[in-house]
């Protein structure tokens, strides 16, 4: 065993060695049976080739003789015994070589090289002569040996069918085998590991039993086990933190909400501390003109219980005028300061909390470019818009619908438009226009618009309502969005 090795490791590597050494031992029968094939097939084309060789020179031969006895025929005198010599040293050397198919070869050749030795310097005979003998027994070796090529050509192909068909049986009983082994121990668990994966994208994480299984296949399987059992764990864990962060969701919702509420609460104290401001800035100048009415008249006249009553009177003039400036010391706010923002990551941030206080049916998009930059009060801003799109919402009343927050900067002016598909504006607030505590909803407070309206005053911009075509509302706010120069 190797040092560090785990028992079950080793135990699995001995199958996996042994099946390694069945496969290189099927593969190198193969390349045996094709070697010996191979070299078979080239021993037998070299013995052909030889064949073919031998049989061609005494074709040559032949051809030299008939030659020869043509030549002695057309010119009726001997052949020169230099010719005759030559033809005769051509076929004493293909009688001496071992080249020839028949074994009665080698003594026809001598036979044709005596009748030549005759030959030389013999005058022609009328009938057979020793060169016809001789040319005779050239074409009976030739046919001799065409014969036994063919015999011998019939006999190797034979055999090499014989060793083909041999040889492709035994290539294909081994590829069969080959087959029958990776279809059962190979393919068919990796197909069952396949649909067990698939399984999984339904959220199945049961393990499997490992019992009767390929020791070759084993690790992937128990690596299976565990990755299941590894993925259940973190599909629980993941459970539970969509759990814990939806109950803070709903949490922070809730505070949101109740922040809503308060604020909306403080919205209309607001309101009505605002409209106090207002009629105590408007007392204060009549108040001013009784109490110098009360004065001259004081001095006018002389009769002291009277001059005593009007003291009283300036006295409570007095008082009235201290309390309303005090009502409007408190009425005073100190603006916020202006800073430079990007509009797009606020209202994606603002949309996205917002869909926690909307129902679902209620779709929220927006068209904003990424880069538009603006520079204004941006905690005012944002409470801004959040109350028009909590208005367009209302003004749906839980139908579905679609609200859009859509954005643009033409010369220095900041344009933003909120589209909703409801009902759409009363005739009554399109007429007279945003007042505090004016409202077309019996749930309504009336201040979400007011607010807004005055806060597009206070930076001097503009809020314009408006409907559209076949049904639903445009609020759209304008105002200045540079830095002043």
């Amino acid at each position: 065993m190797r040092l560090g090795a785990a028992p079950h490791q080793t135990l699995l590597d001995r199958p996996a060695r042994l099946r390694g050494m069945a496969l290189l031992a099927l593969l190198l029968s193969v390349l045996f049976i094709l070697g010996w094939m191979i070299w078979r097939n080239l021993e037998r084309l070299d013995t052909i080739h030889a064949y073919v060789g031998y049989s061609h020179r005494i074709q040559n031969a032949g051809l030299d003789l008939q030659q020869a006895l043509m030549d002695q025929i057309a010119s009726g005198r001997p052949l020169k015994a230099e010719r005759l010599r030559e033809i005769a040293k051509k076929i004493r050397d293909l009688a001496g070589e071992e080249a020839h198919l028949s074994p009665d070869t080698p003594e026809h050749l001598r036979q044709v090289n005596d009748a030549l030795s005759r030959a030389g310097g013999l005058a022609p005979l009328p009938e057979e002569t020793e060169l016809f003998q001789a040319l005779r027994a050239m074409n009976q070796i030739l046919n001799s040996e065409t014969d036994q090529r063919e015999t011998v050509l019939e006999g190797i192909n034979r055999n090499t069918l014989g060793e083909l068909e041999l040889a492709t049986a035994t290539l294909a009983g081994i590829l069969l085998l080959a087959w029958v082994f990776l279809r059962r121990r190979i393919l068919a668990p990796l197909h069952d590991l396949r649909r067990l994966l698939l399984n999984l994208a339904d959220e199945d994480y049961s393990p499997i039993e490992t019992e009767g299984l390929d020791p070759l296949l084993l690790p992937v399987f128990n690596s299976y086990n565990v990755m299941v059992k590894n993925l259940g764990e973190l599909e629980e864990t993941k459970r539970r933190y969509a759990e814990s962060l939806e109950a803070e969701v709903r949490s922070a919702t809730r505070a949101l909400l109740e922040q809503q509420r308060s604020l909306a609460r403080a919205e209309k104290l607001a309101a009505v501390g605002e409209l106090a401001a207002s009629l105590a800035h408007e007392l204060r100048n009549p108040l001013a003109g009784i109490q110098m009415s009360c004065a001259n008249l004081r001095s006018e006249i002389g009769d002291p219980d009277q001059a005593e009553r009007l003291d009283l009177i300036g006295e409570e003039l007095k008082r009235m005028t201290r309390l309303l400036n005090e009502l409007l010391a408190q009425g005073r706010q100190v603006p916020t300061p202006p800073s430079e923002f990007q509009l797009a990551p606020l209202v994606r941030e603002l949309l996205a909390l917002t869909r926690y206080q909307l129902p679902p049916q209620i779709a929220l998009d927006y068209d904003i470019p990424d880069d538009l930059a603006c520079f204004l009060p941006e905690s005012n801003l944002r409470q801004a818009l959040l109350n028009l799109v909590l208005n367009a919402a209302q003004a749906l009343d839980g139908a579905s619908g679609h609200i859009r927050l859509s954005a643009r900067i033409e010369d220095g002016t900041l344009s933003i438009e909120v589209y909703d598909d409801g009902p759409g504006f009363g005739d009554q607030i399109l007429t007279l226009g945003i007042r505090p505590f004016g409202t077309g909803r019996a749930s309504g407070t009336g201040l979400g618009l007011a607010m807004v309206q005055r806060f597009a005053r206070e930076l001097g911009g503009q809020l314009r309502l408006a409907n559209h075509l076949p049904h639903g509302a445009c609020v759209s706010l304008t105002l200045p969005a540079g830095k002043p120069s």
